[in-house]
Parts: C-alpha cells; structure tokens; sequence
C-alpha cells in the first residue's frame, strides 16, 4: 500500500491567515491524514494548533477565529515518513530561542539523518522528536550564531542536509519556503490579491481563489518579508529529479505539479499504455479513484468504451466497525462493489495507476471471477515497482514490493488474470512534458541523491516469498 506523505501551505500579511491556511490544508488532506497543525504570527507571539486525525478534525471555529490570531500562517498535513506516528512529531515544529520564534514545516525525507542528528547530539543539541525537521531546525540554530541572519542560516542548514526538502519556514515576520538542489517535492507560490501564498499543489490556490504564479526551482529560496518577495538560489544548479509518482497517483488531477497538469499527463499515460499493450476487449474500467484519468486515456486511445464498473462508497471513514471472522474481504467489498450486470460474460480491461504488494487488486479481481468475467486484463500507467523510496514516499521494503521478486507473469499468474503490461519506462517518460527532469528511482534503482552508509540496508533486502506458493 502507498501512503501519501506531507502536504504545506502557507500565506502572508492576510487579516484570515489560519482560516485561509485551514481551507488550503482542507484542499491537500489526501497528502496525509494523520496529523494537521498552524502556527500563525501576529508581530509579536507564535501561536499552534495541532493534533491528530484529519484537518476537520484537528481544527474548530474557537481556533480559526480566535486562538490562532496573526496575519502570517503556515500549516501542514502528515503521514509519517521519518518519525513515528505521535502527536509530537506533528507539524509544523516550532522553536523559541532569544527573540526569533521559528517554524518549520517539512515536505519530504532527508537521508543524512542519523549523521547529522549524532553530529548536534555530541555538540549538546537536545532532541524532543524523531523527525528529520528537527534536525534541520537544530541546524538552523547552530549557523544562526555564526551569522545572525536567518536567511543565511538557512542557507546554511540547507547545504548540511541531503535529500529531498520543501520546506515552509516562518521566522517571526518572515515566511520563507525552500527546496532541496534536485526539486524533488513540489511546491507552487501564488497570490491572492497583492498577498503571497505556497501551497504543495495548485488545488489548494484554487479553493481560495488564489492566482497561481509558478513552481519554485530546485535550489530556490523564496521569502517574504513585509509583503515583499526576495528570490535566491542558495546553491549551484543541480539535475531536476522531480518525483515521478507526483504525476503518476499522489497529487490531485485538478492540479498544477511541477508546472504541468496532472490531468493530462494521466490521461497520456493510459494513451501510452493503449499504445503498448492492446487487447480485444468489451471495454476498459478504472478502479476508482486511482484509475480513473488513465483509463480515460486507454479508452480513447484505443476507442474501447470506457465503463465505471466498479463503484466507491465515497463515505468509508478511515475507521469502521470490524467485521467477523466469517466477513472475508470486507475492507475490500466496503469500499468498491462492481456492477454485477456489467461483469457476467464480459473481457475486461482493468486500467490502474500503479501495484505495490498485489494483495488489494487480487481480492478485487477474484470479486470480478465470481461475478462471471470472461477474460480480465490488467494494465498498468506505471512501470513495476521494484525499489523503495527514501525521499518522502513511504513504500513498503523491496522485500514487501511484488515487482521487484516476480515476474510479470508470475505476478498475473498470481493475481488470476489473463494479462499484465506494466507500461514501460520509456512510456512513461514520453507522456510527460520533461524528458531528464525526474527521479526514477522506485523503478530503476538509480537513487539521485546518495543514500547514508546506514540507510536502506533492510530496505533494500528482498524476499521473494509474497507470492510463491501461487505461481509454483
């Protein structure tokens, strides 16, 4: 299973800062669903709100309208990466030391950790979390003292840590957003009126009816101070390396990543797939949501009708009563349920975005065999996932990734379909807007920032014992 990572937001010199912050952080709540948090300024105190669970959740009309008062905000949204899943290693992290009061708010995963962390620890440095943002807050403290200016500090601490970064950094009356040499993790800067906002994706400008202005660069730092906006680069140019999976399934369709449409990239990539692997079919089905942009492509591509055979009970709460012993599959049947008249006899092709262990599709193929489908045939709009990340995504270990220990064929043997076609790399490649411009890594094992000696080593064992018993 994926699990989505960070989402930020932040926004300057507006009267409904935490409001406006509240409504940005409502538009990315598929980025994380553990944990929410605001700080907001008002020129002379930093105040918080965090918590555990969803944005709805976490924040009430008292916070908004009262607690958190201040004209500068920023906010963010969590599934852990580094860090366990505690209410302390929510965000953002704040630290008071003399007379700057400093947020952070961290969109990514460094790799450098474990170094850095032993490196403050031995020099006195007293840690509350195990996040990796601490670290670079430390950081930022400790280049504080030898220059006495936050934007060189930060600077600084950006140059000391190593993998991906998009940060939201609130310095008293400055907010100040950075991104790591290689511009890993997306983040956008926009306007409302003459107000600068950031936000990870442009779906959250459109909520508030934001103007969106561009992506910040790799290397870029960005801050705003007195409504002013300031641009550096803070080191010398490096390699795009932008998170292909950005594109593929995490950032929202209506969204602006990277500079391009989610959207449509989607959609050519089912075009591709169409492309690469036709089959005679009835029609083509996405299960939804994941599959939904790229089947559309398929179809149209290939002009087999498209079909939403498979369909979401869009009101499953993250918890729900559990079911006996004797309710086999039920997570999965209460989630999507197929439209029985629609499968009894019929070729299908399944369209998907992507397949991390096999175990979900296959409790939902088997649903689709004992409804009496013919033929299935799956296709998917990523190339096999045989590596984990770690630079923000939390994937599960090689040894738990289906792709990187069987073949496509034992996989569909596995699965119980007549065929598998993941699209190819080049593919891939193809269906979007830049050619040399991303991070590959979950797919070719070709890691652009280098990993820490102590990093990966269990990560990157695999064990090829998922699905053995099935394809014998």
């Amino acid at each position: 299973m994926k699990k989505e990572y960070c989402g930020l937001f932040g926004i300057y010199g507006n009267k409904e800062a935490a409001r406006m912050t509240y409504f940005g952080l409502y538009a990315l709540q598929h980025r994380g669903q553990e944990s929410a948090g605001i700080v907001t300024w008002d020129g002379d105190t930093i105040r918080e709100q965090k918590g555990m669970g969803l944005v709805s959740e976490v924040f009430n009309e008292r916070h908004l309208g009262k607690e958190l008062r201040g004209s500068i905000a920023m906010g963010h949204i969590r599934y852990s990466t580094t860090g366990a899943s505690l209410i302390r290693n929510a965000q953002p992290f704040i630290v008071r030391h003399g007379d700057l009061r400093l947020a952070v708010a961290h969109n990514g995963n460094l790799v450098n950790t474990f170094e850095l962390r032993t490196e403050l620890e031995n020099n006195g440095s007293i840690f509350q979390t195990t996040m990796d943002t601490e670290v670079f807050a430390h950081l930022i403290i400790k280049y504080l003292h030898e220059s006495e200016d936050i934007e060189e500090a930060i600077a600084k601490a950006a140059k000391r840590v190593r993998g991906a970064f998009s940060m939201l950094i609130l310095a008293n009356d400055k907010l100040i957003a950075i991104k790591d040499p290689n511009g890993v993790r997306p983040l956008a800067l926009g306007r409302v009126g003459d107000k600068y906002v950031f936000a990870s994706e442009t779906c959250a400008f459109d909520l508030i009816e934001a103007e969106y202005l561009r992506p910040l660069n790799p290397g870029e730092m960005v801050v705003i101070h007195e409504n002013n906006m300031t641009s550096t680069h803070y080191c010398d140019p490096q390699p795009k390396r932008q998170c292909i999976f950005e594109m593929i399934y995490f950032a929202r369709p209506d969204s602006y990543v990277f500079g391009d449409v989610v959207y449509e990239r989607r959609k050519a990539m089912g075009a591709m797939l169409a492309k690469e692997a036709p089959v005679d079919a009835d029609f083509v089905m996405p299960f939804p949501d994941s599959g939904n942009y790229a089947a559309v492509g398929y179809s149209q591509e290939s002009g087999l009708p498209l079909e939403l055979a498979m369909i979401r009970n869009h009101y499953v709460g993250r918890t729900f009563i559990q079911p006996s012993q004797d309710m086999r599959d039920f997570a999965v049947r209460v989630k999507l349920n197929p439209v029985k008249s629609m499968v009894q006899g019929k070729r299908i092709i399944i369209v998907e975005d992507s397949v991390v262990r096999g175990t979900t599709i296959r409790a939902r193929v088997k649903k689709l065999r004992e409804l009496g489908a013919r033929e299935i045939h799956l296709r998917i709009s990523c190339p096999p996932i045989k590596n984990p990340c770690f630079y923000g995504i939390d994937f599960s270990s090689k040894g738990e990734l289906i792709a990187a220990n069987h073949s496509p064929e034992d996989i569909a043997r596995f699965l119980g379909i007549e065929s598998l076609h993941y699209l190819t790399i080049p593919g891939l490649v193809d269906s979007v807007t830049e050619d040399d411009a991303w991070c590959l890594a979950c797919f070719d094992g070709n890691y652009p920032i280098p990993l820490a000696d102590k990093m990966g080593k269990d990560c990157l064992e695999a064990d090829p014992g998922i699905i053995k018993e099935f394809c014998k």
